[in-house]
């Protein structure tokens, strides 16, 4: 079982490496983990730790020896973020065509949300090669990206490579039919810019009667 924790700690050296001795010594394992400095509320400026924990039932002793460390405010169990966001589909492009996926993709993840699955929906308009490649191969550090969907007029070039990188990692691409090379390299073409954000979401849906695998390399 993973369990994760969210802790309130100074922003000094040391902090994160007491925490994760402490999971060590309880024989956790972090999963994933995640530290910022907060820059509002009452904490501000001091550093946010949130981390998922497998490998161990003693969380809460966790929790208690990670309270008695002075460089630490508070710490608390916490849900972990696939229990409250869920599965994410990213969105990428630019103009009219990101709102109407963003439109498809929100409609359909409502569907499904409200029967107790978990599917959020990221958007980034955005344009340019260069802005464009750097973003689509930065889906593959984001936490629980599941699928992307391409949408804009014009993608090809380094965007192109980007796509061929990202779908070695294990996330699904859609594209709309767009003039360029990057759209040949998804696994999914769509020319309806809203059909292609409820594909996204039934891609990685559990409840959903579609198989991306089965449509694999066709056009719509």
């Amino acid at each position: 079982m993973v369990n994760a924790i969210s802790a309130i700690a100074d922003d000094r050296p040391g902090v994160l490496r007491d925490i994760t001795k402490i999971v060590a010594e309880e024989k956790g394992n972090i999963n994933y983990t995640q530290q910022f400095i907060l820059d509002r509320g009452e904490h501000k400026g001091k550093a946010h730790i949130y981390m998922e924990i497998g490998n161990t039932d003693k969380i809460d002793s966790i929790i208690e020896k990670i309270k008695a460390d002075p460089k630490v405010i508070k710490a608390d169990k916490s849900p972990r973020f696939n229990e409250v966001y869920g599965k994410r589909v990213i969105i990428f492009g630019g103009g009219a065509q990101v709102s109407e996926v963003a439109k498809g993709a929100i409609s359909e993840a409502d569907r499904h949300n409200i029967r107790g699955e978990k599917i959020s929906v990221d958007t980034l308009p955005i344009v340019g090669e260069k802005s464009l490649a750097e973003a689509v191969r930065a889906v593959k550090r984001l936490h629980r990206a599941k699928v992307l969907v391409l949408a804009g007029a014009l993608l090809g070039g380094e965007i192109t490579k980007a796509v061929r990188e990202l779908k070695k990692e294990g996330v699904w691409v859609i594209s709309l039919k767009n003039v360029g090379s990057a759209y040949k390299q998804a696994d999914l073409v769509v020319s309806d810019p809203t059909l292609a954000g409820v594909l996204a979401v039934m891609t990685i849906s559990n409840r959903a009667q579609f198989d991306i695998k089965e449509a694999k390399g066709k056009q719509l």
